[in-house]
């Protein structure tokens, strides 16, 4: 792990007094209280809490993208853990056969860092240039407000979706967890209501869903628009597909060694969940390694919505997706 370690410059955002002028911009956004703690501020159209906002200020201002970087994106709880190792595995199979992956011993979000939880978070201002080449990072951040540079420059951005259903149930799990016993439990019915309204962490959804779909279909060499529910239908199609955009396509004869098998195998949700790093540990603050992985099933939802609740949901979808060619399916298990 020592070629993928970051390092941080002694600078702070602080020092430089963007720190000071972050909290009194974020004083004045408009807020609603947040999932797990605290309150929600909404930054250039989107959710987010004010310890993000300023890794996300921080981010947009410094950071420099190369033509060779590769980002992921994502809403929160859409496949992004999957999308990290098969990303990493698929970018780096030369240098590592399955067997001897740092995914066997290391969390995907250590291997692939997120910009806003990692890299920028607690002021820091990350010293990338030591970073291997290619470099791949990620973040929740809306197209709109990515830095400048990753909009401008030709590095690949590969966004990853999952229905609106699946995606609420699952954020709405994963904070239950995070969500401390003080405040009582996250209540489907509460939480489901900010979803559907847009409240929610990076969102409102579909906002950000769309975003990335329709820059995919204007740049489609810079742009890679995944499902969720077409990676668990036919895995190894799509990672011949993402192989492709990220320029290291497999060849023929990998494909008979059962490589594409073999990288499908060590980033599936049940390899990655057996193990140990995935089992402890905080790659992601406030959130416990063990809490990443969960069903990862299509269709989950139809155990815990009710119908009034999923024709609400699919009546939002139909007018938000409407004239966009965006259609997602929706199955139950």
């Amino acid at each position: 792990m020592e070629d993928i370690q970051i390092t941080q410059r002694n600078s702070t955002v602080s020092e430089t007094g963007e720190s000071d002028q972050c909290r009194d911009m974020i004083s004045s956004l408009p807020k609603e209280e947040g999932w797990v703690s605290g309150y929600m501020y909404l930054y250039q159209g989107f959710w987010c809490p004010p310890k993000e906002i300023h890794a996300v200020v921080s981010f947009q201002n410094n950071f420099q993208a190369c033509n060779t970087d590769t980002i992921l994106v994502s809403m929160p709880k859409s496949g992004t853990t999957w999308l990290k190792a098969l990303v990493f595995s698929i970018m780096n199979r030369e240098k590592y056969q399955t067997a001897e992956s740092p995914l066997n011993s290391f969390n995907p979000h250590d291997l692939v860092p997120f910009f806003e939880y990692r890299l920028y978070a607690n002021n820091q201002v990350p010293d990338l240039s030591a970073f291997p080449s290619p470099r791949i990072f990620s973040t929740h951040v809306p197209y709109p407000s990515l830095p400048e540079s990753i909009r401008n420059s030709t590095c690949r951005v590969v966004y990853i979706c999952r229905n609106p259903l699946d995606n609420f149930i699952s954020f709405w799990h994963f904070l239950s967890k995070a969500r401390p016993e003080r405040r009582g439990p996250l209540l489907l019915e509460e939480a489901f209501d900010s979803f559907c309204n847009g409240a929610v962490g990076f969102g409102p959804f579909f906002d950000h869903v769309l975003g990335y779909w329709k820059e995919s279909l204007e740049r489609p060499e810079k742009v890679l628009f995944l499902k969720f529910e077409d990676l668990k239908e036919d895995i190894n199609s799509q990672m011949k597909s993402l192989a492709v955009f990220l320029g290291c396509p497999f060849s023929l004869e990998e494909e008979r060694d059962g490589v594409i098998e073999d990288i499908s195998k060590l980033c599936s949700l049940d390899s990655l969940k057996d193990i140990e790093a995935n089992k402890r540990g905080k790659s992601i603050p406030y959130f416990e390694n063990n809490t990443l992985f969960r069903r990862g099933e299509v269709g989950d939802w139809i155990n815990y919505l009710t119908p009034e609740m999923v024709d609400r949901l699919n009546k939002i979808t139909e007018q938000k997706l409407a004239g966009s060619g965006l259609e997602f399916k929706i199955t139950s298990l």
